[in-house]
């Protein structure tokens, strides 16, 4: 069998993705939280008109924008 067999089952693409969460589920706990938020990916987009940027918008809003903001008040 060679090294390439992976190829027939999956794209590329799925391959590097297994592979990135083998590698992130062998990771000590402190290396793997870490890891675990760089691969998140927020995706935002801006409509321009007339060289004017509108407002920016979330594809899927990121969990922080969800939760009301917490004030420091007692």
């Amino acid at each position: 069998m060679s090294s390439a067999t992976w190829r027939n089952v999956f794209t590329y693409n799925k391959y590097t993705q297994i592979a990135a969460r083998a590698l992130r589920a062998s990771l000590k706990e402190e290396e793997r939280v870490a890891a675990e938020k760089r691969g998140l990916t927020i995706l935002r987009y801006q409509r321009w008109e007339n060289g004017q940027g509108g407002p920016q918008t979330y594809l899927v809003p990121p969990p922080e924008a969800d939760a009301p903001k917490k004030s420091a008040a007692v």
